[in-house]
């Protein structure tokens, strides 16, 4: 079992930038960010791959957002710049155990550990 903390929400401005991190028991092969936005539905937002180092975005965040992680920590992060009202939302770290195929890595049901989430907010 792997506990997945996340860390670093809050209230930013339009055009503002914040940091996500999460902090993992343990090592999971397969680390993504997630969010939910009131009465919407959990979406993908950018994952990352224990090997390969890969990365993969949602549109709506691509050039804005990056995720990165630290293997010797077991932290992962996500640096949120340009923010827009829209980005605000729950930010879930999510990890899994073995690796997913790029049609799986944007579902929530493959994943194994999920954090308890922090709530980012962006006014206009």
């Amino acid at each position: 079992q792997v506990h997945l903390v996340e860390s670093g929400g809050g209230l930013v401005q339009a055009g503002g930038s914040l940091r996500l991190s999460c902090a993992a028991s343990g090592r999971t092969f397969t680390l993504a960010w997630f969010r939910q936005a009131p009465g919407k539905e959990r979406e993908f937002v950018a994952v990352t791959m224990w090997s390969s180092g890969a990365t993969f975005y949602a549109d709506s965040v691509k050039g804005r957002f990056t995720i990165s992680r630290d293997n010797a920590k077991n932290a992962l992060y996500l640096q949120m710049n340009s923010l827009k009202p829209e980005d605000t939302a729950v930010y879930y770290c999510a990890g899994r155990n073995s690796p997913l195929s790029t049609s799986a890595y944007s579902r929530t049901y493959p994943y194994d550990y999920w954090g308890q989430g922090t709530q980012v907010t962006v006014s206009s």
